[in-house]
């Protein structure tokens, strides 16, 4: 297998990070593709059923029990499920066919969906069993949510990935201003019931769609990874990507403060304002009709000011909202309060969904967009079960003020962590050579250490040991379990890099792994170089190996 390949004319190693949210194709173009436009269609119709079912559960919930926490478990077991198996979700995206793994979830949902609402006909509904499924169906949603984020690549041009990304939030936040209402109204006309079999249906175009989709296997030399090895260079990659860290800790702190409105204004709809189901999920709608809204503004925005000054201004707002809630008790003011806060959610979460999008290579992009739903539903679902624990002491009212004044204070702590302008390009360099080997080692055979070999010149010797610490860290974030950097103490121009990986087909995956922008890590690097031939590189194979 040879990896070696040539680099652009002119290759840049980054771009204004507009440009990857913005593209230059129309909002709309992604739905000349027929895949993509009757996937994204009976996808619309599957979310309002799940907002639909959103608020047939929480309103359900409040009519079995009236305790606070048990209202904002609803919640909690909704986004819960992310947290405990989002990253193998990623991973499973990442390694195994993603169609096949897309219609298992979206039957297990339809099947979990159709017992509840059987069950609810019957009456014998208690909260726990409510929670139970609703924890179950939430089980699905989060095998779900990476893959049918990483197939958008897969459905129409590269060209209109961005604009299809768009759509996407668009179309869930459509469904977000239809099912609440909606919700509301087959709640009042025809009961909780049957809000969970139209749910159950909504699936169906979804799985037709799937099965009619003649997707083409990926071709790939090497073995597949094993979902734990996958989970793990999962891990290691975020662990190692700097520019993903800023994105996780800022989500993080959002979702455990934004979490309260979501988690108490049911409780602020009917215990505090008297609502029925109608006009609570008229107040849903509201947020739906402003994330609209603001999907629709935001690629103006964008051209004006910066990412982090975007997400200042929409934490901020959110915050406004949210004191809103607690205070505001006029419906029609609440309303239009919520719509800002429609606006101001999409602002934060496409934001920083496509900051995490932008920031790493195809290969990891599942296994990343997992950790970052692991840390934006667990923050929703631990941030639900507090803010209802909090408001089951102190009420509603404080509990939101407190909520608040955190997501206000959150900013001073995020300031620390600033979402970059500039999106490094993670196009695969493909740039290292077949290593030479006298015959050919097994896949599993290792641990593999891997030798380079460097003449400096010691004045410039402190500048190559800088340069070499970011070559580490891209070595580590690639693949390698351990990492050094070693000085001849009997000639002060040799220095010696060593990493190891656990296996040969791991080696042979990091060869994959280099991105266009690590490329230029590596140049700086071996610009110190002053031997007189190139670098020397050297495989070493454990010993043992070949026994095992």
């Amino acid at each position: 297998m040879n990896h070696t390949a040539q680099p652009p004319d002119d290759p840049r190693m980054t771009r204004p990070l507009t440009q990857e949210i913005q593209g230059s194709e129309s909002a709309w173009s992604p739905l000349g593709a027929p895949l993509f436009r009757a996937l994204w269609i009976a996808t619309v119709v599957s979310n309002i059923g799940t907002w639909m079912q959103n608020v047939g559960a929480t309103w359900f919930m409040m009519s079995l029990s009236p305790s606070p926490t048990l209202v904002a478990l609803v919640q909690a077991a909704t986004s819960l499920p992310v947290f405990l198996v989002g990253l193998p979700a990623g991973a499973l995206a990442d390694i195994v066919d993603r169609r096949r793994l897309l219609l298992w979830t979206q039957g297990w949902m339809l099947v979990i969906t159709a017992v509840l609402s059987g069950l609810t006909f019957l009456g014998v509904v208690t909260p726990w069993v409510l929670l139970m499924l609703t924890f179950a169906l939430g089980l699905g949603a989060a095998l779900n949510a990476p893959a049918w984020q990483a197939i958008v690549s897969e459905l129409v041009p590269r060209a209109d990935l961005q604009a299809a990304v768009t759509l996407n939030g668009v179309g869930f936040n459509v469904a977000r201003a239809v099912g609440p209402a909606l919700g509301g109204i087959v709640v009042a006309i025809a009961g909780v019931g049957a809000v969970f079999l139209l749910n159950a249906i909504s699936f169906l175009g979804v799985l037709a769609v799937l099965f009619r989709w003649q997707r083409t296997p990926r071709e790939n030399a090497l073995p597949p990874e094993h979902v734990l090895g996958a989970m793990r260079a999962g891990l290691r990659y975020v662990r190692y990507a700097a520019s993903v860290h800023a994105v996780l800790i800022r989500t993080g702190l959002v979702m455990l403060c934004g979490s309260a409105l979501w988690a108490l204004l049911p409780l602020v709809a009917r215990a505090e304002l008297g609502l029925d189901a109608v006009a609570y999920g008229v107040l849903l709608g509201a947020l739906g009709v402003g994330a609209v809204v603001g999907a629709t503004v935001l690629p103006r925005v964008r051209q004006r000011i910066t990412i982090d000054l975007l997400l200042t201004g929409a934490t901020i707002l959110f915050a406004a909202v949210t004191l809103a809630l607690a205070y505001v008790r006029e419906f029609v003011w609440l309303c239009v309060a919520m719509a800002g806060g429609g606006i101001a959610w999409i602002a934060l979460m496409s934001s920083f969904n496509t900051a995490v999008q932008t920031a790493v290579p195809a290969w990891v992009r599942a296994r990343a967009l997992a950790v970052y739903l692991l840390v934006s539903q667990g923050g929703l679902a631990a941030g639900s079960a507090v803010w209802g624990a909090v408001a089951a002491y102190v009420g509603t009212t404080t509990a939101l003020l407190w909520a608040a004044c955190g997501l206000i204070l959150g900013l001073a702590v995020t300031g620390y962590y600033r979402i970059g302008e500039e999106a490094v390009d993670v196009t695969p360099s493909l740039h290292w050579p077949e290593p030479t080997m006298t015959s050919v080692p097994r896949s599993e055979d290792g641990p593999v250490l891997v030798t380079i070999e460097y003449r400096i010149d010691p004045r410039q010797a402190r500048d190559f040991t800088a340069a070499m610490q970011d070559l580490g860290v891209v070595r580590r974030r690639d693949g390698a379990m351990y990492w050094e950097l070693f000085r001849d103490g009997a000639d002060p121009r040799r220095y010696l890099e060593i990493f190891l990986t656990e296996s040969w087909v791991e080696h042979l995956r990091q060869h994959t792994r280099v991105v266009i922008a690590d490329r230029a890590v590596e140049q700086r690097v071996r610009s110190f170089h002053v031997g007189d031939g190139p670098v020397i590189v050297s495989h070493f194979i454990s010993a043992y190996a070949a026994e095992a």
